[in-house]
């Protein structure tokens, strides 16, 4: 009965905009070749087409904190600094949706001090993580069905022993579901 009162808010980002391709703009190595027969369009749409395209992100109340303040897993599976960010393509009355989610590596970390980029470190051991690590992808799994994980971490620096932390993690809850990938930003300067 208080539904009518209550008024569903998110706290994230939403934009709608319509695209129109228009292919005769384009160069002259753009066109086809003077051997290729010109081929008659039946719709208007194919000279034409219009997108929609939307990206709504949404970011989870869980967990949500400054950077350098919030980090890690909770004992819950909430990982800091979660959000979800959903593209949306509408074309000829087809609908495709790419969903991205973001959040802090889920093993119990912190950085304590004011500083610029403190040194990270280990809060709880593997052992008293697994559980919540493990709730964490149970989460994404039945939300998701699959994920590829990618890891941003500083694989070399400062950051290597939040990366091998999540990495043995990975390797311990071992779901075939889950592909992980490490990238480092680093190296591809």
């Amino acid at each position: 009965e208080v539904d009518f009162w209550i008024i569903p808010i998110i706290q994230g980002f939403v934009q709608i905009e319509e695209l129109v391709v228009n292919y005769s703009e384009s160069s002259d190595d753009d066109k086809s070749s003077p051997e290729t027969p010109p081929q008659e369009s039946t719709c208007v749409d194919d000279i034409h087409p219009t997108f929609l395209v939307a990206l709504i992100s949404r970011r989870s109340r869980h967990r949500a904190g400054m950077r350098y303040k919030r980090r890690g897993v909770d004992k819950n599976g909430n990982v800091a600094n979660y959000v979800e960010t959903e593209q949306l393509i509408h074309v000829h009355n087809h609908t495709l949706s790419f969903i991205q989610t973001r959040g802090s590596v889920p093993v119990f970390w912190s950085q304590v001090g004011y500083r610029y980029n403190p040194r990270p470190r280990l809060d709880k051991s593997e052992n008293e993580t697994v559980s919540c690590f493990r709730a964490h992808f149970e989460e994404q799994l039945k939300n998701y069905k699959k994920q590829v994980i990618i890891n941003l971490v500083d694989q070399t620096g400062r950051e290597m022993i939040i990366g091998d932390a999540y990495l043995k993690q990975v390797l311990l809850y071992n779901n075939a579901n889950l592909t992980y990938v490490s990238f480092d930003f680093h190296e591809h300067w």
